[in-house]
């Protein structure tokens, strides 16, 4: 379901990128890759990326 989120959100080849370049201070100064190896939940992961981008109230 996070990937599909994310896939809606931003289209899948950006998704992609974001999820492995964006470093984010929601996420202790991690992207969303490193953040998930480190065992943060996907729906943390998730609640930051929607502070992050302002994402729609539907995709929450």
């Amino acid at each position: 379901m996070f990937w599909d989120r994310m896939n809606q959100q931003f289209g899948e080849i950006y998704a992609e990128s974001v999820a492995k370049d964006y470093v984010m201070a929601e996420l202790g100064g991690r992207t969303i890759e490193q953040a998930l190896a480190d065992g943060v939940g996907a729906k943390e992961v998730w609640q930051a990326v929607c502070a992050t981008f302002d994402v729609p109230q539907k995709l929450r």
